[in-house]
């Protein structure tokens, strides 16, 4: 029996989603469990699985649309079901494209499928060695039928190309290689042996080539929005300084130890300082706020959220009361909510709430940043990388110290600069006096 797919509801606050692109094709088989659709909201990107195996009989929504959730936006059913029931309720089946038609034909007759590729999508149908040997010999692989998996073009098929190309001088290859052309398929030269004087007379690439055009998804577009007009709409300035990081490396080198002994909570660098900023903020309640233009809202408890990078763009989970944490549970809390963003199944409450911020971009080698806000909050804290400074020593003597860099970005409108600055001082003190 055909069986509904519907718009997923992704907390409670969410009324409608912006549907991506199906994943599945209209016409082909799909499983229980296969990754059908993917779609958005205002706060996140997620792919939905298959809750039922069958034929993708019909779908209801195309990229950009905006579909209320839990309305039908496919059938799933078996070839020849009919699906008259559920375009009764208005909906409107696209109609198969010939591709798909051809393609469900020849799954019938068990015939492998080599598809072709033009300029756009070439690169996805060519294996990494196979791109560089054609790349290195000047040989044009989008004519070339594939012989590995779903037609994909191997190392073997472009060694096969090579062999059948003429011979090519030195300087032809030079010439070809800087001016990034393909070399001609004949030559002037003996035995049809492409020379210079060949290379030269071809078209070189024109500027209309050099490029290719990216539609920006629905996310990019709030992350941009959001960023200006959190610089547009508050008056952001940055305060950069460093923490003595000898006890937090020691701290994380002990960790080690014990995980290999059955610890279970690795516990990071990352995790230390969140730590020490959850006891900074409680310390300054001033800083743990959100600035509401004509009036300050003030928090008892520290909600923290912490920037993820996830293939489908930033996202800040919100750790709610993450002041009654232990350090072991933050860190098993971050890791957790970090998962799901980059698996797109983050609950989109779990992305709102925050009365601070956290982001971290010390794993990249950058020693100073400046954060932007996350309003209504009036400060977000920047992590960098830890490098060596020259410092003085127990005793007088100088050397090096390994320091952990911290940028703190903070709202003027709600913030002075002292308060801002006794905040990171106890940032400092806190990391350094980690146990």
């Amino acid at each position: 029996m055909a069986e509904a797919v519907i718009m997923p509801r992704q907390g409670q606050s969410v009324e409608s989603c912006i549907f991506s692109e199906w994943l599945i094709k209209k016409g082909q088989k799909v499983s229980k469990g296969d990754m059908l659709f993917a779609y958005e909201t205002d706060k996140a990107a997620f792919e939905q699985e298959a809750t039922s195996d069958g034929i993708l009989l019909a779908t209801f929504a195309e990229e950009g649309d905006e579909i209320p959730v839990l309305d039908i936006i496919a059938v799933i059913g078996e070839k020849g079901e009919s699906i008259d029931e559920f375009l009764s309720e208005g909906k409107t089946a696209n109609e198969p494209s010939k591709n798909t038609n051809d393609l469900e034909a020849k799954e019938v007759e068990s015939v492998q499928i080599i598809e072709s590729t033009n300029s756009l999508n070439i690169q996805s149908k060519i294996s990494p060695r196979a791109r560089h040997l054609a790349e290195k010999e000047r040989i044009a692989y989008d004519k070339i039928n594939g012989t590995g998996p779903d037609g994909r073009i191997i190392e073997r098929d472009i060694q096969a190309a090579f062999k059948s190309q003429p011979k090519v001088t030195p300087l032809a290859k030079a010439i070809a290689a800087y001016d990034h052309i393909d070399l001609p398929a004949q030559g002037t030269g003996f035995g049809g042996k492409v020379r210079a004087a060949d290379v030269k007379q071809m078209p070189s690439v024109t500027l209309a080539d050099d490029f290719t055009d990216k539609k920006v998804s629905n996310i990019r577009k709030i992350i941009a929005q959001n960023m200006y007009e959190s610089l547009a709409n508050t008056a952001q300035l940055t305060l950069h300084t460093s923490a003595d990081a000898r006890n937090m490396l020691t701290i994380r080198q002990d960790i080690k130890k014990k995980i290999a002994d059955g610890y279970l909570y690795n516990i990071t660098i990352n995790d230390m300082v969140s730590f020490a900023t959850i006891k900074a903020l409680l310390k300054n309640p001033q800083i743990n706020i959100h600035f509401m233009g004509d009036s300050i809202r003030s928090f008892s408890n520290v909600h923290l959220g912490f920037a993820v990078d996830t293939p489908r763009g930033l996202m800040v989970p919100t750790i709610k009361n993450a002041n009654h944490l232990t350090i072991e549970g933050l860190s098993s809390t971050m890791k957790e909510l970090a998962t799901s963003c980059q698996k797109g199944n983050i609950n989109p409450e779990s992305l709102q709430g925050a009365t601070f911020t956290i982001t971290n971009l010390g794993g990249f080698g950058i020693e100073m940043f400046t954060p932007v806000l996350n309003p209504p909050q009036a400060g977000i804290l920047g992590i960098n990388t830890i490098i060596q400074q020259p410092a003085q020593l127990e005793g007088g003597a100088f050397g090096f110290v390994p320091k952990i860099g911290l940028s703190l970005t903070f709202d003027h409108r709600a913030l002075d600069g002292a308060p801002a600055a006794r905040f990171l001082q106890d940032v400092v003190s806190e990391i350094e006096s980690l146990e």
